[in-house]
């Protein structure tokens, strides 16, 4: 007979963001609360897409990036996602940029997986682009974008999600939401003990090349074999904003940090800087990070040794 403290587990999975979103809770409190809380975590994942996907019409980023000149009222959902996004893109010198869209559309992505919709390139050729074409109003929430462009945030958005959802699943014991390889950890697992996440294997997908133990953080991974390009199957979807080439010296890189959305967009960033200078904005932000090289040498920032198995 199961005693009134038993702890269960419950996994569900949803589809938004041309990945799966996986859920698991693990508690004591009755299967009603849960099923609630999943719906209303799948639901930010919702509305965030709703929002922030470059690949629909009719979301708001798609309408914001229309207006140029203009200095647009948006939500306060886009705005902290594009504040969020600018100043990670002024840390990183640039290196981190909300504004590649365009330059990924002309690679070939641009084209969402389930709907088939495809964004627009614009036709404005100044390839001196960058985020700070991009002016916020703090005050009034509002955007003005001072050139053609196309709004990406694809490093943002999913862990914006995330962290949304956390707050709808803080309330039990143990839970762990995965989208797409953006992890976030609460509490502790099935054994009450802290979660284990393996990072994957940079050239054998079905490996694991190192393990991680921590509870109460996200972690996330960018590497160069995630996502290639359909019209150049040599180049992958992580691209200087600068030399607009598609260049690292290594093959992934994985990042911990207290929420999801900073591990996301760091990971991003440090890939892009390559060994040396990513390591050292890694330092410099205080975040766990290893890199892994073509020759599968890591390089570890001081935080992360911690979280090593």
């Amino acid at each position: 007979m199961r005693t009134c403290n038993a702890k269960e587990s419950f996994v569900k999975s949803q589809l938004f963001m041309d990945t799966m979103v996986s859920i698991k809770i693990v508690t004591s409190r009755g299967k009603s609360k849960i099923e609630e809380s999943m719906e209303r975590a799948f639901a930010a994942f919702h509305h965030v897409e709703c929002v922030c996907s470059r690949f629909n019409s009719q979301s708001e980023i798609s309408h914001l990036s229309t207006q140029v000149g203009i200095a647009v009222p948006v939500s306060p959902l886009l705005f902290e996602a594009v504040r969020f996004a600018w100043e990670v893109a002024d840390f990183t010198e640039g290196a981190f940029d909300p504004t590649i869209g365009n330059t990924l559309a002309m690679y070939g992505f641009n084209c969402n997986y389930l709907t088939g919709y495809k964004t627009i390139p614009t036709t404005n050729a100044d390839t001196s682009i960058s985020y700070l074409d991009i002016e916020l109003n703090n005050e009034e929430q509002k955007i003005l974008l001072k050139k053609p462009l196309i709004l990406d945030l694809g490093a943002v958005a999913k862990g914006l999600a995330v962290d949304l959802a956390v707050k709808d699943l803080a309330q039990f014991e143990g839970f762990l939401i995965d989208a797409g390889g953006d992890i976030f950890t609460g509490g502790m697992n099935d054994y009450d003990e802290p979660w284990r996440i393996g990072i994957r294997h940079p050239s054998k997908n079905d490996e694991i090349i190192r393990s991680l133990q921590l509870t109460n953080m996200a972690v996330c991974t960018s590497g160069s074999y995630e996502r290639v390009s359909p019209i150049r199957k040599d180049t992958h979807h992580l691209i200087n904003p600068h030399s607009k080439i598609p260049m690292s010296d290594i093959l992934s890189c994985t990042v911990i940090a207290p929420f999801t959305m900073l591990a996301d967009a760091f990971s991003t960033a440090a890939f892009i800087l390559g060994r040396e200078k990513g390591l050292q904005q890694l330092e410099l932000a205080g975040l766990g990070g290893l890199l892994i090289t073509p020759t599968l040498e890591m390089f570890l920032t001081k935080e992360m040794r911690r979280y090593l198995l």
